[in-house]
């Protein structure tokens, strides 16, 4: 079939997905992409596998600094009026394209692209997160300094209303004229069920379980690893609490990598970790290979961010033979087996501090459930599973079209 792909997508999981479900649909399939230019071309390059590659220039407004951050909202509001107009003309490209599907995915503004409603041929939206005012993570740090005036003003400031009246009315169109929309896990299922009253169909994510598999020869250090971008929402904060309850003399050391790293983050959570006496080092944008040699060096994965929808790395993490000790919300708790290839525990830093200890001072425990997680990913978790899926669902909206 000819398939025009959309995204509009920043580094990270949801980028490294349509590059693996890309270059693996186009054995059988020719796919033309649609772009903007916010979007991350580099990082999980897809460019080599199109057919054709547009990309539709974008600038957003400048934002405004205190004391006319207010105006900040017109200036978004602004920038969704001018992205419908984008949508509008590529969505006449793909009409002209003699093409059987779209297969849509993040746009990084609006979270399902607008392109969808102006579309005139079948089309696939893929969940990496659910969106809409019912999902929202509540994250403190000090360096976002509240104000309880500031707060009771943004009720009643007609700009903040004007823009979310305008996100609001995009998101809802385009859920209604996408033909079908898949779920990353039954986490964002029911989060799409609350907030639009729409079945989204779960089809999972896979791993690459030939770039990231077990290294003879790499022998285990004293570390345990975390992977994402460093920002709040992926609970690096809580991972460096619960290793400072352990005691000093067997608290591992903690290595994050990151893929796209906040400075004002990335302070506050070294601060954290040299007040607690936790040994952290953080590494940013490494390769596919270099990553696979840190999931094999480490001890363990920990992984703790706030409501993940899914989350690649403790696929990652398994395929390499590495336990995860995981927080047991969003979907994450999908992947990791429970006692078989990780640990999963509350949100409460002594029990994460407790099964971090538990595995550490287990080796045997480390290898069983190491061998065990390989084995899990193998038979669950390849990305020939997930592209299996996927082409049942572009197969089944053609037909009922």
């Amino acid at each position: 079939m000819r398939i025009a792909l959309f995204h509009n997508t920043p580094s990270g999981g949801a980028k490294r997905a349509i590059y693996e479900w890309v270059r693996r649909l186009v054995a059988r399939h020719q796919i033309d992409i649609y772009t903007l230019s916010t979007a991350e071309h580099a990082f999980c390059d897809i460019r080599p596998f199109a057919q054709q590659h547009r990309v539709f220039d974008f600038r957003p407004r400048k934002l405004f600094e205190s004391p006319w951050g207010r105006l900040n909202q017109l200036q978004r509001w602004r920038d969704l009026g001018e992205l419908t107009q984008i949508a509008q003309r590529i969505a006449g490209e793909i009409n002209a394209g003699d093409y059987d599907i779209v297969f849509a995915h993040t746009c990084r503004f609006t979270f399902i692209p607008a392109v969808l409603q102006f579309v005139q041929i079948p089309s696939i939206y893929y969940l990496h997160e659910p969106f809409g005012r019912t999902f929202s993570r509540q994250i403190q740090r000090p360096y976002l300094k509240g104000n309880r005036w500031r707060e009771r003003l943004d009720c009643f400031d007609p700009l903040i209303n004007l823009y979310q009246r305008r996100l609001e009315t995009t998101q809802r169109q385009s859920v209604r004229h996408t033909k079908r929309l898949l779920a990353n896990s039954h986490f964002t299922q029911e989060q799409m069920k609350m907030g639009f009253g729409v079945d989204t169909p779960v089809c999972y994510l896979g791993v690459d379980s030939e770039s990231f598999r077990p290294i003879p020869g790499i022998a285990k250090e004293d570390f345990v690893l975390s992977v994402g971008e460093l920002s709040p929402r992926k609970g690096f904060d809580f991972i460096v609490e619960g290793l400072r309850v352990m005691s000093p003399d067997k608290r591992p050391k903690l290595k994050l990598v990151c893929n796209s790293v906040n400075p004002l983050e990335k302070d506050y959570v070294e601060r954290l970790a040299a007040q607690g006496g936790v040994d952290l080092h953080v590494l940013a944008n490494l390769k596919t290979d270099e990553l696979a040699i840190q999931y094999n060096k480490a001890q363990l994965c920990v992984y703790a961010p706030v409501m993940e929808p899914f989350g690649l790395a403790p696929l990652e993490a398994m395929s390499c033979g590495t336990p995860v000790v995981g927080v047991r919300e969003g979907g994450v708790q999908e992947s990791i087996a429970h006692e078989r290839t990780g640990l999963l525990v509350e949100r409460d830093p002594a029990q994460f501090a407790a099964a971090v200890q538990h595995l550490l001072s287990s080796p045997t425990l480390i290898v069983e459930y190491g061998y065990n997680s390989r084995e899990h990913v193998l038979r669950r978790w390849t990305w020939d599973q997930a592209v299996a899926q996927l082409e049942e669902h572009l197969n089944d909206v053609l037909r009922t079209a």
